[in-house]
């Protein structure tokens, strides 16, 4: 058995349990040997997963059907027993936009100019968001917009550079561009849907089936660490933590405004793993043709409240995801 447990993240505020987690001592206090790999991608994050180097990351639930679907490589049999946080993530888009925006919204932007405008990764829920947004006043993907993918911590440079006209992620970086002068916000994504989940905890299903005793400890360090990163009396002291060289590297003050849920980032207050928040991304990736038919079964088959519930994590009610507009 190794006795390490390796875990995998980016530079984004919802990283923040694991983080804590590691940094307070939680998850050696439970006896696990817990060691973090800040990564530079999603795609370094799946790739890490697919090779075995890594037994679970902070993901994209898009992103985790995707690897357990097959739609990118050799499929990766996943668990996701935990959400990590919900909301977070935001549509920034270039300040020279923003007078036309303000005047008729996101198609008088796109009626003056075609904007290219960059998410995350191409299977995110940022990508299927800003669709969902979009076509939702009337500018459709790839026929009214370009959608390209860059890493998180590149958007902001991207946009300085004028290489992109805006883009989708999660705290800070939308918050970085617009105290850069750079972009604005058009939209937070809990107004899209509102308490949307966003990253989740994705194990190798053979770590998880394999481990139960320390899935469990996992499990409950992770539930402790999240409650602590939603108490607002912590959050300054977070700020500080998550703007060490190692970490987000920024400044604290900016990180502090970055994870206050009344500015938009990211909340920490609802773990449950719904399995009817994967069916809703399997959807959205099946309506945009990211997808082919089939990928809510694999949604079923990897979300897992049995493990959540066994850890010691409560049920909750799950309020319904928005149903899809007409897109024709």
């Amino acid at each position: 058995m190794n006795d390490v447990i390796r875990l995998g993240l980016l530079r984004l505020c919802d990283a923040a349990p694991v983080i804590l987690a590691a940094q307070e001592g939680l998850f050696a206090a439970a006896g696990l040997n817990v060691a973090l790999s800040v990564e530079p991608s999603w795609a370094n994050i799946a790739d890490k997963l697919a090779f075995n180097l890594l037994d679970g990351a902070v993901m994209l639930a898009p992103l985790a059907l995707a690897c357990a679907g097959g739609l990118r490589g050799a499929k990766i049999d996943l668990a996701v027993p935990m959400s990590l946080s919900s909301n977070g993530n935001a549509i920034t888009l270039a300040a020279s936009m923003q007078s036309a925006f303000a005047a008729g919204g996101i198609a008088a932007v796109a009626a003056a100019k075609r904007p290219r405008l960059a998410v995350v990764h191409g299977f995110s829920s940022h990508d299927l968001l800003l669709r969902h947004w979009l076509a939702g006043q009337g500018v459709m993907p790839e026929r009214d917009v370009d959608i390209t993918v860059l890493p998180p911590a590149e958007m902001v440079g991207a946009l300085a550079a004028g290489a992109i006209d805006g883009f989708c992620a999660g705290a800070p970086w939308g918050l970085v561009a617009a105290k850069a002068g750079l972009g604005f916000t058009a939209a937070l994504s809990r107004d899209i849907w509102p308490d949307h989940p966003e990253k989740c905890l994705a194990l190798r299903a053979d770590f998880a089936t394999a481990e139960p005793a320390r899935l469990e400890a996992l499990l409950g360090v992770l539930l402790h660490a999240q409650r602590l990163c939603a108490a607002p009396d912590g959050r300054q002291a977070l700020s500080q933590l998550l703007a060490r060289p190692e970490y987000l590297d920024l400044p604290a003050p900016l990180l502090l405004a970055a994870l206050d849920p009344a500015q938009g980032g990211p909340a920490f207050t609802a773990p449950y793993p719904a399995p009817a928040y994967g069916q809703w991304y399997a959807r959205q990736m099946q309506l945009w043709g990211r997808a082919p038919a089939g990928l809510e079964g694999v949604a079923t088959r990897i979300y897992r409240p049995d493990l959540f519930l066994r850890a010691g994590g409560e049920a909750r009610d799950i309020a319904e995801p928005p149903a899809n507009a007409n897109f024709d």
